[in-house]
């Protein structure tokens, strides 16, 4: 049995992939230093301090003082074989690891600097750096493009989660969701207005809302009785509202991946968003939802991003949906598609641990 220490690079890691990579490991393979992972919104004052730690403490001090340096961590001394290091490199000197990120910007903390790459290069080409893993092609081709030294140790490995044990629930009507702790960054409010708009042109259709909308937005949508909101909830009960929701409405403007897909694929989904990094690995437009071309955005600190062509990217999103609406037989083929990937694709458990057994190995 090997023993793999999970190296994380803050005190509450708080992503998906960890807690399925955790409870699904290779096989073989025992990992070591295992908080308990909750996944999505869950313990969101946990969440909400190890974000405004991060980024409004930590990242915006070194970005007001213009410091970047790597985003590397020490692991302790111990009874183990390999370290991966979750979102971080390592500076361990000895341990072989690999790492996984979802883009460049993890690889430094504050704003990228050419000091700060030159050390980072460094630590990429010391020998015992085994393999940088990619969540996906996107951020492979970016890593490489940034540093063309290491191509040959970088290999994409797409996040999976298991098939979940839940049965779709009978229910009447039509009901779209949203999903996401970051509303606006997400896109949760030209959801709402699209939610707005379509139930209240079709009788059977509803929207569910999960996240946490400022109290003036909730107060704007609160006439529309179609439309459910909720904040913090366990997996038991997003599973339940998965198990009942037809299609997913989530614009992601400002994911790098986006585990809400994922979920959605896993219960049979179609899914409507709009183009980003990485999106199109994820969501294959016209087989298992639609892509929206993406609007330029500007965003802002603390406050809602800037769209350009914001009521044109809402219509379209509207159109897309009503495709969904309309087509019955169309929901359910992509349906397929979107279980399929789950059980049996690139986003599945089994192709994930045969790569990560095969990358562990080697570097062992």
């Amino acid at each position: 049995m090997a023993k793999v220490y999970l190296q994380y690079p803050w005190k509450f890691p708080d992503s998906a992939y960890y807690k399925h990579l955790i409870e699904n490991p290779p096989e073989g393979i025992e990992y070591l230093n295992t908080r308990k992972q909750k996944g999505v919104l869950v313990n969101r004052k946990m969440f909400w301090l190890s974000n405004f730690l991060k980024n409004n403490v930590i990242r915006g001090t070194l970005n007001f003082l213009k410091i970047s340096f790597p985003n590397a961590h020490l692991s302790p001394k111990g009874d183990y074989d390999l370290i991966h290091c979750a979102h971080c490199l390592s500076k361990n000197l000895d341990n072989p690891w690999v790492a996984d990120f979802e883009g460049t910007f993890q690889f430094y903390i504050g704003n990228k600097t050419e000091a700060a790459k030159k050390k980072v290069r460094e630590i990429l080409l010391r020998e015992n750096c085994k393999k940088i893993l990619p969540w996906t092609k996107t951020a492979a081709d970016e890593i490489v493009k940034e540093f063309p030294e290491i191509e040959s140790k970088v290999e994409v490995v797409y996040p999976a989660m298991p098939f979940p044990n839940y049965k779709k629930i009978e229910h009447k009507g039509i009901n779209l969701l949203f999903i996401g702790r970051y509303f606006y960054a997400k896109g949760g409010l030209e959801t709402l207005e699209v939610f707005d708009y379509l139930t209240k042109k079709y009788d059977d259709v509803y929207g569910i809302c999960i996240s946490a909308p400022p109290e003036e937005i909730v107060k704007k949508f609160s006439n529309n009785k179609k439309i459910e909101f909720y904040t913090a909830i366990p997996q038991e009960k997003l599973f339940e509202i998965y198990s009942k929701a037809d299609i997913l409405i989530y614009p992601g403007y400002s994911d790098s991946f986006g585990f809400a897909f994922l979920e959605a694929m896993a219960f049979g989904l179609p899914i409507v968003t709009v183009d980003g990094f990485a999106r199109r690995e994820i969501v294959e437009d016209g087989k298992n939802g639609f892509v929206i071309e993406r609007p330029e955005i500007a965003w802002k600190i603390n406050s809602p991003p800037e769209i350009q062509g914001r009521e044109e990217t809402i219509q379209k999103i509207i159109e897309k949906t009503e495709t969904l609406i309309k087509n019955e037989s169309l929901r359910k083929i992509m349906a397929q598609h979107c279980i399929e990937e789950i059980k049996n694709g690139k986003f599945s458990i089994k192709e994930r641990n045969k790569k990560l057994k095969r990358i562990y190995e080697e570097a062992l």
